[in-house]
């Protein structure tokens, strides 16, 4: 079995659910090919997350195109220092920059703020800070970024997508101190048990990807076990984080219906009450 394979199509879901965090952008085929075989099983609804000036420009008009898919628009938490900093090495799908400075991160962060008013944007993210990626000289541009999205989100009344990597106590730390908008939302929750409880007491939103499904995952499944029903989702992140058994090939929003059994199985629920409370808690989440 080749690694570069897709996986096959599981069994449909019996209830419809969303996929509250993927990249269309970054996945093989067409946008209507991937939408037609989620729709084939169940996962009727996707997030388009954009990590880019780009990449945010491409989801509002994805979504704007298609009734099945909203927007989320941003730069990533490893944008910002690239757009500062530069990035010589060329290690985003832009390749080589030069440093910009202050100057070039608000002239970006003004492209989201205008995207972020459309009607088919639905949130503001991913944003928020990551640590396994950027060194401590990334670090301010980061935090910088961090709240002016969470100012964009309030202004609009959007969704705030969080991406919290091995960053967790900075990342609540910001949230408390700037107030994090009404929705905020968790994407690839990445804490424990402890963690989901203080997300819970918050209302944060916490959205589960493939990576639940790991072996040397059982942390996140713990969080899982107390996460309070109404707060959970459920994400590709896709072409990453494919869930076991097929981890290391492709993702895609038609693989949803593995990640939710195993949900199921660890919140010891059936799949359907899960999906429809899912799909219920990520249009909440969302507003759509």
């Amino acid at each position: 079995m080749s690694r570069t394979e897709a996986p096959p199509l599981p069994e449909p879901l019996r209830v419809p659910v969303a996929d509250s965090h993927t990249h269309l952008d970054m996945q093989d085929g067409t946008v209507e090919e991937g939408l037609a075989r989620a729709a084939a099983v169940n996962v009727t609804t996707v997030v388009q997350v954009g990590c880019d000036v780009k990449g945010s420009h491409w989801a509002a008009e994805t979504a704007a195109a298609h009734p099945s898919v909203h927007a989320s628009v941003a730069l990533h938490p490893n944008e910002a220092p690239r757009i500062v900093h530069g990035d010589p090495e060329g290690t985003a799908r832009q390749g080589a920059r030069e440093p910009g400075g202050k100057a070039a991160l608000d002239e970006a962060l003004a492209e989201i703020d205008a995207l972020a008013a459309l009607a088919h944007v639905r949130g503001v993210g991913e944003t928020g800070l990551d640590f396994f990626r950027t060194g401590p000289e990334g670090v301010a541009a980061q935090e910088e970024s961090f709240r002016a999205h969470i100012e964009i989100a309030k202004r609009h009344g959007k969704a705030l997508v969080i991406h919290d990597r091995e960053a967790h106590a900075d990342v609540l730390r910001v949230l408390a101190d700037a107030g994090a908008p009404e929705r905020t939302v968790f994407h690839c929750y990445s804490g424990d048990a402890e963690m989901a409880r203080i997300c819970a007491a918050a209302g944060y939103f916490m959205s589960f990807a493939g990576n639940v499904t790991f072996k040397n995952a059982q942390p996140l499944r713990d969080a899982l076990a107390v996460a309070p029903t109404e707060l959970v989702l459920v994400e590709t992140d896709a072409p990453f984080l494919t869930p076991a058994p097929y981890r290391g090939r492709p993702n895609a929003p038609y693989l949803i219906p593995v990640t939710l059994r195993a949900m199921a199985e660890v919140r010891n629920t059936d799949e359907d009450t899960l999906a429809a409370a899912v799909y219920d808690n990520t249009a909440r989440a969302f507003d759509f």
